[in-house]
Formats: structure tokens, C-alpha cells, sequence
């Protein structure tokens, strides 16, 4: 994908520029959790600074209804962004105002007010035809930062030249939410492996019975259609499921707990991949020469629930391919068990992962091309 890198905007010394960043950090009680993607963004940043360039930066926090909400204040990554990268400036949180999420050409003219470049650094917003993100490229010289680039090269590269066997992993709750990526991915995997809860559709289009699992009755159909094609899809061979009275993320409410066939009774709950599936998953990602990981295998946050993420994971983890998690649970699942550190890329964007794997382009890029 032809977009403009940092080197293309030239000699930035003093020149000002707007750096669109992914600052939607976790919170709690008004502290950041995790200052993963305020870390992600200071190569650019670095970069900009280095260059003699008077920074601002800015990002949405959370989801405020277009107004100013003092639980979506930027005022800790302000500091936090403080010591990481002095001399950036930060400004207030984009979706205070109704412009950003609407696209408002007015509220575009008063970001690039001031500025003589734009910098998109923002992957995990791409996929959103934003004010921030489509806006400033229409007035100002433009470019990817670091992150975005890196985002594009790997993800890129996925539906381009992957090294092969090429598996790729799903998971999550349901088809219709994954139902393009899967097409699109089916066009160039080796294998797709399919777990959590959107496996029981599949598996009902089996003829599988599913018991009390989440199951999209509509994409029944859909799901046989794919199945029927030939296409080179992987189903659990076993479930770990919960039995009626049980309840997910109680373990003291009782439910008994058992390993059962692809079949389950009325009122029993799959809620993770059995043993012998883990097995069998895991010995298709040790062969593969590039993963793809997007979703978890089970609830893997109840512990009773959790084996299948964590098998899935440790493979992803120790296989000697090119390996990369598609942000998300799949990031947080990698973070939980330990082997966050051992994937070759971690993406900073589930969802923007996702089209631009299925989509090959987002309205980001177009915008910095000069398409948008």
C-alpha cells in the first residue's frame, strides 16, 4: 500500500505538526492500567522531535456523547505522555465535540489550524472515517507514523505473501461479527481454525446438536455454505462444556463441569475447546510458517474455561513461524498467560486489523493516499 512514510514530509525543523494518536487507553478509577499505546506511539514521536518539529498530539478516550465528561479527561495520559515524551503537547479528547465522530469539515479547520503537517499514527482509528483521521490529509502534507506503517507492512503482508503453511486462528463470539475476515482470509490460509463460541454455528451446520451454546440460528446456512465449498476449515473435535445451573464467571454457583463430544444435551453450555482439539489445533500451528491469531478459544477470563486459550497461546507463542495476534482479547489472552512478549507483532487494533485484513485498505490510509 502506497502511503507517504515520516521521511516523505521533508525537513520538519520548526515546523508544527498534529499527530493523530491511539491514546484509548484502559482505565480505572481515573489511572491508566495499561501505557501500552501511549509506549507505541514515541518511535514517531521521538522521531518528530528529533526532527526540530513542535508536536501536538491528539486522540479520543472512551465513548462520551460529544460532549466534555470529566470521566474521559486526557488529564493522566496528559502526564503520562508528560514523561514518556516531554514537549508534546496533548489536546483535550477528540469526541468532546460532536465533529469528530461526525466528520465536520468545521471542526477539521480548527485541528489544522496553526499546522503545517499531519502525522497518522492512529491504526486502532483507521478503520473510522473520523474527523481527525480523513480530515486533516485534505489540508495539510500528510503522513503514516511509525505504528500505522508497521500495522500496514505486517497485515499487508498477510493477504500478499504469506510464508506458508499459512493458519490462521478464530475465535470470539460470533459469525456474523467475523464473517467477511473469514471469506477473506479462506482465500489465502492454508488451514482456518475455528473456535469459541462462533465454532457451535458451525458446528450446528454439522448437524451437531449444541445444547444451551451461543448460537446465530441465521448464519446456520452461511455457515454450511462454507463448510459444503470445501474450504479448508477446522472444528473442535471435543467441547469443555458447563451443565445446567452453572454459571460463567461463578464457579460457587455450582454446574458441573465435563468434557464432552461435539454433541451436547439440552441445558449444557460449551464454553471452551476440549483436549483433544487443543492437540490437534496446536499441531497445525507448529507446522505453520505464519499464524494468525484473532479470538479466544473459550471464556478463558473463568479459569474452569480457560485451557484452550492458554494451549492455543503457548503454541502461537513457541511456533517457529512468523506469528501475529490480531489485538483484542487475543492481545489480552497473550498478556494473561505470559507469552504477550514472544509474538512477532502484536496489533494495536482488533477491529482495524480485521478490515484491513478482510477489506484490504481503511478510510486512513485512503485519506493519506488522497483517495478519501
Amino acid at each position: 500500500m502506497d502511503i507517504p512514510l515520516l521521511e516523505d514530509l521533508g525537513d520538519l525543523s520548526g515546523r508544527r505538526v498534529l499527530v493523530r494518536c491511539d491514546f484509548n487507553v484502559p482505565m480505572a478509577g481515573g489511572a491508566i492500567t495499561d501505557d501500552l499505546r501511549i509506549r507505541a506511539a514515541l518511535p514517531t514521536l521521538r522521531y518528530l522531535l528529533d526532527a526540530g518539529a513542535e508536536v501536538t498530539a491528539c486522540s479520543h478516550l472512551g465513548r462520551p456523547k460529544g460532549a466534555p465528561d470529566p470521566a474521559f479527561a486526557m488529564d493522566p495520559i496528559r502526564e503520562r505522555l508528560s514523561e514518556l515524551a516531554p514537549g508534546v503537547s496533548l489536546l483535550e479528547n477528540l469526541r468532546f465535540d460532536p465533529g469528530e465522530t461526525g466528520n465536520d469539515p468545521a471542526f477539521v479547520e480548527r485541528l489544522v489550524e496553526g499546522q503545517d503537517a499531519y502525522v497518522n499514527d492512529a491504526f486502532g482509528a483507521s478503520h473510522r472515517a473520523h474527523a481527525s483521521v480523513v480530515g486533516p490529509p485534505r489540508h495539510l502534507p500528510s503522513a503514516a507514523g511509525r505504528l500505522l506503517a508497521r500495522e500496514v507492512e505486517v497485515l499487508g503482508g498477510l493477504r500478499e505473501s504469506p510464508k506458508r503453511p499459512f493458519v490462521g486462528i478464530m475465535g470470539g463470539a460470533k459469525v456474523s461479527d467475523k464473517l467477511g475476515v473469514v471469506e477473506a482470509l479462506l482465500d489465502v490460509v492454508d488451514e482456518l481454525i475455528v473456535g469459541g463460541g462462533m465454532c457451535f454455528t458451525f458446528l450446528a451446520a454439522r448437524g451437531a446438536s449444541v445444547g444451551s451454546s451461543l448460537l446465530e440460528e441465521d448464519m446456520i446456512e452461511t455457515c454450511a455454505r462454507l463448510l459444503d465449498s470445501g474450504a479448508p476449515i477446522r472444528l473442535p473435535i471435543d467441547l469443555t462444556a458447563l451443565g445446567p445451573g452453572g454459571r460463567i464467571g461463578d464457579p460457587s454457583a455450582g454446574g458441573e463441569v465435563r468434557q464432552a463430544g461435539t454433541s451436547l444435551p439440552d441445558g449444557w453450555m460449551g464454553l471452551d475447546i476440549g483436549p483433544g482439539t487443543a492437540v490437534e489445533f496446536c499441531d497445525l500451528i507448529a507446522e505453520a510458517r505464519t499464524v494468525l491469531w484473532n479470538g479466544p478459544m473459550g471464556v478463558f477470563e473463568d479459569p474452569r474455561f480457560a485451557a484452550g486459550t492458554r494451549t492455543i497461546a503457548e503454541a502461537v507463542a513457541d511456533c517457529r513461524g512468523f506469528t501475529v495476534v490480531g489485538g483484542g482479547d487475543s492481545a489480552a489472552a497473550a498478556r494473561q498467560f505470559g507469552v504477550f512478549d514472544r509474538m512477532d507483532h502484536v496489533s494495536t487494533g482488533g477491529g482495524a486489523a480485521l478490515e484491513l485484513i478482510e477489506r484490504g485498505d481503511l478510510p486512513g490510509l485512503a485519506a493519506l493516499r488522497g483517495d478519501a
